[in-house]
C-alpha cells in the first residue's frame, strides 16, 4: 500500500510539458553535419598535406558515411 501525502494546491508547482527534453534520438540527428570539399581543401592547406580532387571526393565521402553512423 503507498502513502498518499495531501498537499495545497500553493505548493504544487506546475511546469509546461516539453517533448524534445525527452526525445535524446533527435540529438543524434542535429549533430550530423555534411563535409564540403571547400572544408576539406582548406583543411589540407592548413596542414600542407598534397591532395588531388579523387582523393577529396573519397574523403568526403568517407566523413559523411562516419558521421551518419553517429561516431562523432
Amino acid at each position: 500500500m503507498r502513502k498518499v501525502e495531501v498537499v495545497k494546491s500553493s505548493e504544487v508547482e506546475i511546469k509546461p510539458f516539453i517533448l524534445d527534453e525527452y526525445i535524446h534520438e533527435k540529438e543524434e540527428f542535429i549533430q550530423i553535419k555534411k563535409v564540403s570539399k571547400k572544408v576539406l581543401k582548406q583543411l589540407a592547406k592548413e596542414l600542407d598535406l598534397n591532395y588531388d580532387d579523387e582523393q577529396l571526393r573519397s574523403s568526403k565521402k568517407l566523413f559523411e558515411a562516419y558521421l551518419a553512423k553517429g561516431k562523432i
